[in-house]
C-alpha cells in the first residue's frame, strides 16, 4: 500500500517502505525475503541483533564449565563425517580449538585444563556442516557443554562463520578491534554474517533525513534517548557496547510507546460505537438461579460479577478479559453474565476451541440451570430459556432443529465450536460473545461470531492462563482485566512430584502401584501422553524405564516421545491393573466415541483414561484424583499446570506425577521442577516467562508469525511500559485521530503488520 509522509511527492513510497531490492540487488533481496521474511527497508533495519560477541581473541576454553549454555569463538581444526551404527543417517565430527595449546588436536579430559584445550561438536543429519567448516575456519558456536567419554562436546550447537574483520575505511584497527560483533536470529542457509553484511551495506545508502521519528521530541529529550538514525546504526554497528546499549534502550522505549499508542486508539474505537444496554431484570433467571446456589460465591466471584454486570448494563460495549487459576470459577462468572443478558430479551453465545470442551460446557449448564434450562418444553420452567449446543459433527436433522432455535431467539445460550462462524447460523440478537480459552481461535474467527450481531455485543475473553500484570498491561492494553485469584470452597491444592526414571527406573511400578489404590479406593485416573501415535505403530520398549536407560547409554539417540497407543499397550499388560477398565481419548477419535468415552469417565464406568491434551482446559470430573504425565518433559509450565487442574476438583486431595525419561541434567528438566515446587499459576506464569519470551507464553500471532514483542520484556520493563502507557494516553486524549502528529501515525500504521494486528487482537 501506498502511504504519503509529506514532502514534494505526495503519493511516493516512503522510505522504510521501498523494497531491498533497490538498494541491495535482487539476489540479496530474494534471500533475505525467502529466510527471513523481510522484504523492504524498514524490516531490514528493524531486524536487530540478538545478542553482541567481543571482537578480538577466541574464546577461552578454560573459563567453560559442564552444562553451561554457552556462545564461543572458536577455530576449526578437523571435519569429518561418518554413518550412523545405531540408526539410520550420519554425523559429522568437528573439532574446534582456542589456539592456545600448542597441540590443537588433543581432546583434552574433565579436570586437565592443560595450557590450552579443544572441544568436540557432533551434528547429527547436519548435511552442510562439513562443508560450511573447514579447516582455519573462524565461527561462532552456540550450544551446551556436555561431557562424553572424557571429551568436551557440543551437541547440534548453532554456528555461524566469521569474517577475516579486516578494518573499513577511516577505520583503524584498534577502532575495528573495539566493535562488538552482532549476532542475528539467523538460519540455516542464511547465518548471522550474511545478514550483518546486508544491514551495513543498507545502512549508509538509506536516506534517514526521508525517515519519521515516531517519538515526539519532549519524550525524546525526557528519557534521554538517542536520535532515529543514530540508534538504527548503533544498534546494528555499534562503535562499543555502551552505544548499542542505549540504541537498544531507546527501541525499548519506541516499541512500548507504540504498542500503547495502537492499544489507546483501540480503546477510543471501540467506546465510539455504542451497543444494547443489557441491564438484566431483579426476578429473571439470573436471581432464581443465584437463589438456588448450593454454595456461596467467593469474594472474587461477587467482585467480578458486579463489574460485568455494570458494564452489561451500559450502552458501550463491554471488552474484558477475565483470567483466573485452573478451578477458580471463571465458567460460573461467565453463566451468570450470560443469564443477565438472556433475561434481558437478548442471547449470548460461548465459543470453545474443541467439541469435547463444548459438550462439558453444555451438560455443565444444562446441569446448573435444571428446569431453568428447559424453557417452553414440557417438565421445564415457563420462565426459563433453552440452551442449544452447535459442533461440526451434530447429525443433519439435530443441526438443523439447533440453527432453527437459535434464529428464533427461542435459545438463549448457544454453545458451540467453530461451527458457530459458519454463514448459516443466525441469531435473533446476540447481545454477549463468550470466548473461551481464547489464544486457541484466531482474530478472524472471534470477528465472524461477532459480525452476527446487528450492534457491537458484549465480549467476554475468558482465559486459565494467569498472565502477570505487566503483561496483561502490554499485551491486553485494550480490555479491562479481571482476576480470580480464589479457589471455590472445598478445592484442595494438588500434589506434585517429579518421577525421573533414569535416576529411578523402579520408581516406574510405583506409578501403576499408586494409580490401583486410587481406583480401588473408588477414584479415577488420567494418563497423559504428548502425542496420539497409530495403532499399528511397534511399541519401541517394554516400559518406559527400560527406553529411558537405553536412550541414556546412547549418545546417538533420545527417547521418542510416548504416545497414547504405546502408554495404553504398557498400562494393558501391568498385572496391578488387571480387571482395571481402561480407555483412550484423543483428537482423531470418532466424535461419537470420544463423546461415548468422556461420558463413561465422567459417570465412573471407565477407572483410568489414557488421554493426549484434549482433557487440557474445561474437562471436569469431580471423582479424578491422580494424573500420570508421561514425558512431563515435553510441555510447557502453563500446560502442564493446565493439565494438572483437571484433578482433585472434588472434595478429594489430587496428586500428580510428573513423569521424565530426560537425565537430570537436561534443560527441560527444569520446568518441571518449577511445576512441582508451586501451585500458584500467577508464580508459574512469572517463571514461564523468565524461561521463554511473552510471544510464546501468550501463544504467538494466529499467522504464525514472529512474536510481535522483540526487545521489550514485559516482567523486566515494567517501568518503562508504565511510563510509555501514561505518554501513549496523554497524546491521543488530546489528538484522537494524530492529527498533530503525522509521523506517529504512519509508524503505528507500519507496526500493524498482520503479525501485529493478531497480537493485539487477541481480545
Amino acid at each position: 500500500m501506498i502511504r504519503s509522509h509529506g514532502g514534494a511527492f505526495p503519493d511516493a513510497v516512503p522510505e522504510l517502505d521501498q523494497p531491498l531490492a533497490r538498494l541491495l540487488g535482487r539476489t540479496t533481496a530474494d534471500q533475505l525475503a525467502r529466510q527471513l521474511d523481510v522484504t523492504t527497508i524498514g524490516q531490514l533495519l528493524d531486524y536487530f541483533p540478538r545478542k553482541y560477541m567481543p571482537r578480538g581473541e577466541l574464546t577461552p576454553f578454560s573459563e567453560l564449565s559442564i552444562d553451561q549454555q554457552v556462545t564461543i569463538v572458536a577455530e576449526v581444526v578437523h571435519a569429518s563425517t561418518r554413518q550412523m551404527r545405531s540408526r539410520r543417517g550420519s554425523i559429522t565430527d568437528v573439532v574446534i580449538t582456542d589456539r592456545v595449546s600448542a597441540d590443537p588436536h588433543r581432546l583434552f579430559e574433565d579436570g586437565d585444563p592443560g595450557p590450552g584445550r579443544t572441544m568436540r561438536l557432533s551434528f547429527f543429519n547436519a548435511w552442510t556442516a562439513a562443508k560450511d567448516l573447514p579447516p582455519g575456519t573462524h565461527a561462532l558456536f552456540s550450544g551446551k557443554v556436555g561431557l562424553y567419554n572424557g571429551s568436551v562436546t557440543m551437541t547440534n550447537p548453532h554456528y555461524a562463520i566469521l569474517d577475516p574483520d579486516a578494518p573499513e575505511a577511516g577505520e583503524s584497527a584498534e577502532e575495528r578491534a573495539g566493535r562488538p560483533i552482532p549476532i542475528y536470529p539467523a538460519t540455516a542457509k542464511l547465518t548471522t554474517d550474511k545478514i550483518a553484511r546486508a544491514v551495513h551495506s543498507l545502512l549508509p545508502v538509506v536516506d534517514f533525513g526521508a525517515v519519521p521519528d515516531p517519538l515526539p521530541d519532549g519524550i525524546r529529550e525526557r528519557e534521554g534517548l538517542m536520535g532515529l538514525e543514530e540508534a538504527y546504526w548503533q544498534v546494528h554497528r555499534p562503535r562499543d557496547t555502551r552505544a548499542h546499549g542505549e540504541a537498544r534502550r531507546r527501541f525499548r522505549y519506541q516499541e512500548a510507546f507504540l504498542l500503547q499508542c495502537a492499544l489507546a486508539r483501540r480503546r477510543i474505537e471501540l467506546a465510539a460505537h455504542p451497543t444494547t444496554a443489557r441491564p438484566g431484570a431483579p426476578d429473571g433467571i439470573l436471581a432464581r438461579f443465584d437463589a438456588a446456589l448450593p454454595f456461596e460465591l467467593t469474594a472474587g466471584q461477587r467482585s467480578v460479577g458486579e463489574e460485568l454486570a455494570a458494564e452489561l448494563a451500559g450502552t458501550h460495549p463491554m471488552n474484558r478479559l477475565l483470567q483466573g487459576d485452573v478451578g477458580a470459577g471463571k465458567t460460573l462468572v461467565a453463566l451468570r453474565a450470560m443469564l443477565q443478558v438472556v433475561d434481558s430479551g437478548a442471547q449470548a453465545a460461548l465459543l470453545a476451541p474443541t467439541e469435547v470442551l463444548a459438550a462439558q460446557h453444555h451438560g455443565s449448564v444444562v446441569r446448573s440451570l435444571g428446569p431453568l434450562a428447559e424453557g417452553g418444553r414440557l417438565g421445564g420452567d415457563p420462565d426459563g430459556t433453552q440452551v442449544v449446543l452447535l459442533t461440526g459433527s451434530m447429525g443433519a436433522a439435530a443441526r438443523k432443529r439447533a440453527l432453527l432455535k437459535i434464529a428464533s431467539g427461542e435459545a438463549g445460550i448457544v454453545i458451540g465450536t467453530h461451527a458457530l462462524l459458519s454463514d448459516v447460523v443466525q441469531f435473533a440478537d446476540l447481545g454477549l460473545v463468550v470466548v473461551d480459552e481464547q489464544h486457541r481461535f484466531g482474530v478472524e474467527q472471534r470477528d465472524a461470531l461477532r459480525d452476527k450481531a446487528g450492534r457491537p455485543p458484549h465480549l467476554l475473553v475468558m482465559t486459565a492462563t494467569p498472565i502477570p500484570r505487566t503483561v496483561a498491561m502490554t499485551v491486553f492494553g485494550d480490555l479491562d482485566v479481571s482476576v480470580l485469584d480464589q479457589l471455590p470452597a472445598g478445592r484442595r491444592p494438588i500434589q506434585t512430584h517429579t518421577v525421573g526414571l533414569v535416576e529411578h527406573p523402579a520408581w516406574e511400578q510405583h506409578l501403576w502401584r499408586r494409580a490401583r489404590q486410587e481406583i480401588d479406593a473408588g477414584r479415577q485416573v488420567y494418563v497423559v501422553a504428548p502425542k496420539i501415535g497409530d495403532d499399528d505403530e511397534p511399541p519401541p520398549y517394554g516400559s518406559l524405564a527400560e527406553s529411558a536407560r537405553a536412550a541414556s547409554e546412547d549418545e546417538e539417540s533420545e527417547a521418542s516421545m510416548a504416545s497414547v497407543t504405546w502408554v495404553a499397550e504398557l498400562v494393558g499388560r501391568q498385572p496391578v491393573l488387571e480387571g482395571v477398565r481402561a480407555e483412550i481419548l484423543h483428537g482423531r477419535l470418532d466424535p461419537d466415541r470420544k463423546s461415548r468415552v468422556m461420558q463413561e469417565f465422567a459417570e465412573g464406568a471407565v477407572q483410568l483414561l489414557v488421554c493426549t491434551t484434549v482433557v487440557e482446559v474445561g474437562v471436569d470430573v469431580p471423582n479424578a484424583t491422580l494424573m500420570i504425565i508421561v514425558d512431563a518433559d515435553r510441555f510447557g509450565i502453563s500446560q502442564l499446570h493446565q493439565l494438572r487442574g483437571r484433578i482433585g476438583r472434588g472434595g478429594h486431595a489430587g496428586t500428580c506425577l510428573l513423569v521424565t525419561r530426560r537425565p537430570a541434567e537436561h534443560p527441560s528438566r527444569e520446568r518441571i521442577e518449577v511445576v512441582a515446587a508451586s501451585t500458584d499459576g500467577f508464580e508459574l506464569a512469572r517463571a514461564d516467562l523468565e524461561l521463554r519470551r511473552e510471544g510464546d507464553i501468550l501463544g504467538a500471532a494466529q499467522s504464525g508469525g514472529r512474536s510481535t514483542l522483540r526487545l521489550l520484556r514485559a516482567l523486566d520493563d515494567a517501568e518503562l511500559i508504565e511510563r510509555a502507557r501514561r505518554d501513549a494516553v496523554s497524546i491521543l486524549g488530546e489528538d484522537p485521530q494524530l492529527l498533530e502528529h503525522p509521523e506517529l501515525a504512519e509508524t503505528i500504521e507500519r507496526y500493524l503488520d498482520p503479525d501485529a494486528e493478531a497480537f493485539l487482537d487477541r481480545g
